[in-house]
Parts: C-alpha cells; structure tokens; sequence
C-alpha cells in the first residue's frame, strides 16, 4: 500500500489542482457508488469514507477507510496547463488577472526559482512543495512568469562570495578597526610648512607592481609606411610587412645614429611629411605587364640540393613572389593588400610599396655585428651609410672573427657545394654546382671574403632574414645585398663583432 507519509486531506488535494474523473466508480461499505463527476467522490472523501493519497507519479489514490481497499487511482490531466489546474481546484480566483491570486503564484514560483527567500519553519507555505516542486508534481506551469533563462541568471549573478581575510597594515600600525596613533609629517625646512597628507597609499622600495607603460598600438597600415620610410634612408626593415619587429627597432636604431634624431613610430605627421620628402606616397599602382605574368617561373623549389642541382634555374615560383622581391615586400602581404588581384592576368592593377631609389655612397669598411644581427656599412669618415638585416652564422657553422676582406663581387651567382669543406646537406656526399637564381642558396649577389668560403650574399626566403641561422655566412635580402655590393669594392675591410 502506498505509504501513508504520502496521506492528504480532502481540501489539500483540492488544492493540488489535478482535473476531475470523467468516469469512475468509487465503492465502499455503507457507501453508495459514484460515477461521472468527482465531486461525490470528494463528499465522500470530506464525509471520512475515503482517504485521499498522492502516490510518486502524482496520481491520487483514493482508499476505503473500512477495508483499505483502493477504490480508485486518478490519472494527472497533463493537457491542462497548471494555471488552469490551480483555478479548477480554487486556488486561483476563476476571474482571469486576479491581483491577489497572480501574485501569490508568483511569489511561490520565486521561491521554488531562488529569487525569494524559502518559508520558515513557523511560515505557511504558498504550495505544497512535495506536489509542486520542479523536479516532482506538475512542473509545467502553463503561463510560468518565470522561464529556465531567470533561473540561470539569477544563479550566475548571485554566486556565492568567497570570503578573503583582509591584508594586514606594514607594521601593525592598525590593530583590528583601531588606528595606531598618527605620526606628524615634518615641517618642509624650505616654506616651514607641514606637507599635505597624500591619498596616495605609501608602497616601499622593493614593494608593489612597477607601473607598465605599454607602447600605443599602431596599425598595420602605418608600420608598413614606416617601413617604407627606413627603406629609403638606407636603413633596410628587411621586408615590408607592416609588422613592428625587431628588424624594425633595429632600423630606427640605426636611423638615430645616422640623423642624431629618434623617429617616433606613433608620430603619422611626422611619418607622412618624411615620405612626402623622400619620393612621394608610401604605396602606388602597378600595372601588371604580359612579360609580369609569362615568368620564366619553376613550379616549386625543391629542398634537395642534389633536386636543385637538376635545374636550368631556381627562378621565382610565381608573379606574386617575383612582385613582392621588386618592391621589397613580403609576399603574403602583397596578396593581402590586393585581396581581388588575379596575379596571371596581365593588366590588374597591384597596390605596392615604393620604396624608392637603392641608395648610392661609397663605403669603405663594413661591420658584421652578430649580436645585433645587422651588417653597418661606414664611409672613409666613419659616418654610417647604410644598415640592414642579417643572418649572421650559427652554434654548428659559426661565422668568422675579427678582420677579412672583401675579394671579389658576383652577380647572379652560381653556388659550388662541397660536402668536405661545407656542410652537410641530406644525403649528399659529392661536389654540386647549384644554378643561379633568386630562389638559389646565395640569392642574387655573392660578395666574397678573404676567408675561404665565407661571404655576403642574398637569400630565397627574406621573410627570415635575422630570424634564423646561416651556415657561417652573412645573409641579407637579396635587394639589400644589391644595394650594398653597389657601394663596396674589392680591398676593403669587412670586421665581425660579437
């Protein structure tokens, strides 16, 4: 038998809402026999005929009090929605919008919700909670003017707060809410004085976070500009990418030792006037030409020396790759700044940079700085002439120390591997002769030293230039190798610093 913990009276399950039975039959001794309507049941059930009992799926029982025998078990109406429920059992006023009655459902769906405070153990409570809860009873309020969302915000919004122990005062000045005696500033010996009190907290030497001044950002946009600029002072950002790295300090580094003034990054004025100066606007249109588009171009460029060796040329792979070389780009943002170009079709018009004419001088002696992975070139005063990005040697093929000489100049230069006296490359055991190209492992321009096998010369992947090792070489760009072989000549000194 269903437990009696579960036992109602007659008006409490009035209360629970649940609709009447269209036909049954209730029986019982002295009882007579009821059918179509609950309300004889209901006489029966408030006559003390009948116990009245909820069972776990929130059916009501009705039990003969003479024989405990189950005279009926009626079903939950789960189409009626639960307003109507409360309003058959005449909890809520039959007169829609009833103040009285929309208010107190409400209250009782706050509190099941969390928004208010639950009964107390002296409170009557709204609802039955056992019938009326959300996980037991009928829990599909029909017109519920609180939704799973209220809930979850509420729950969000009122996590519970985790108590911290406050900080204790340097020092014990202050002793649980009572303030230490307060000291007198001195007299200022210079005014005489007392010095305002600061409302600024006191932080010791050694105490507190250093304040951090971050740098403002500056758009790709301007840095590219930027970039353009040091271009045409000689002081090569390696390629034009519209990134501030260190290719870039390192350019306005160099650029403060040659003008004496410090280019402010941030300063556009500043950046635009110079450029208005120095050739005119950072970018212009290029028009692709059918000769642009014909090449000669190689699919791609194999890794494997013995595979370069094969070639008639290491040529570039593209239109795009051989744009961003002529105008000292990086490929990747050339296509990103001409989204709609098709690059194998002659006549479309490419946004590029301008960085104007190779600069010209003479330089007599050249400085390798590995520390700082950039070659310096000086006139015969001393005043620096030009500085660009190196790849300066590596741990396993360190680049030389102290003095040499520059002996010879080669322009789209073949390269002689040597496993013997090189290094090692893959597989490759035997003398190959690499042909020329700017996709080759010298680049465009092979400037030779005194020391055998060692020189400065170009690059196929100026991206990287002061990014990544060499094999005891000097590597720049293979616009900034051009321009440097231009203003050297054979005899003069090439010093490697740490």
């Amino acid at each position: 038998m269903i437990g009696r913990h579960l036992l109602l009276s007659a008006a409490t399950a009035v209360t629970a809402g649940f609709a009447s039975i269209a036909s049954a039959s209730v029986s019982g001794e002295g009882a007579p026999a009821v059918a179509g309507s609950a309300a004889p049941q209901l006489q029966l059930a408030q006559s003390g005929d009948v116990d009245v009992y909820i069972d776990a799926r929130g059916r009501r029982v009705l039990v003969d009090v003479q024989t405990g025998e189950v005279i009926a078990v009626e079903e939950r109406d789960r189409r009626r929605s639960g307003i109507d429920r409360l309003r058959d059992a005449g909890i809520l006023s039959s007169i829609p919008g009833d103040p009285a009655a929309v208010e107190r459902y409400r209250r009782f769906r706050e509190q099941q919700l969390g928004l208010r405070e639950p009964p107390g153990p002296d409170d009557v409570p709204l609802y039955d909670d056992r019938r009326y809860g959300r996980d037991g009873g009928f829990d599909d309020f029909g017109d519920d003017p609180f939704g799973e969302d209220d809930y979850r915000v509420y729950r969000e919004r009122n996590q519970p707060i985790e108590r911290r122990a406050l900080p204790a005062y340097p020092d014990g000045q202050f002793a649980r809410g009572e303030p230490a005696e307060r000291q007198a500033l001195p007299e200022n010996p210079v005014t005489g004085s007392t010095p305002p009190r600061s409302v600024e907290p006191a932080v010791r030497p050694g105490e507190g976070q250093p304040a951090v001044v971050q740098a403002p950002k500056i758009e790709i946009e301007q840095v590219a500009r930027l970039q353009i600029l040091l271009d045409r002072a000689g002081v090569s950002p390696g390629v034009i990418d519209g990134r501030m790295g260190s290719n870039v300090e390192k350019a306005l580094a160099a650029l403060a030792e040659m003008t004496g003034e410090r280019l402010d990054p941030a300063d556009a004025a500043t950046i635009e006037a110079s450029l208005a100066d120095t050739g005119g606007p950072a970018f212009v249109t290029y028009e692709l030409t059918p000769e642009d588009v014909a090449g000669p171009f190689v699919a791609s460029i194999p890794e494997d020396y013995g595979q370069k060796a094969t070639l008639d040329r290491l040529s570039f792979t593209s239109t795009s790759e051989m744009l961003a070389e002529r105008f000292h780009m990086d490929e990747d943002y050339l296509k990103a700044i001409n989204p709609s170009v098709d690059f194998n079709r002659p006549g479309m018009l490419v946004r590029v940079a301008n960085p104007g004419k190779p600069k010209a001088g003479s330089v007599e002696r050249i400085v390798a700085d590995k520390g700082r992975k950039q070659v310096r070139a000086y006139d015969v005063d001393g005043n620096l002439v030009a500085a660009y990005p190196a790849t300066i040697g590596s741990t396993d093929t360190p680049s030389p120390s102290g003095t040499v000489k520059v002996e010879r100049i080669a322009l789209d230069p073949q390269y002689t591997y040597n496993p013997k006296i090189n290094f090692k490359q893959g597989e490759n055991d035997k003398v190959l002769t690499i042909p020329p190209g700017p996709n080759g492992p010298v680049g465009t321009v092979w400037i030779a030293l005194s020391k055998p096998t060692y020189g400065i010369h170009g690059t196929p992947e100026p991206s990287r230039i002061g990014k990544t090792n060499s094999h005891g070489c000097v590597r720049l760009t293979n616009w900034d190798a051009a321009e440097l072989a231009k203003m050297v000549k054979p005899g003069i000194f090439v010093q490697f610093i740490d």
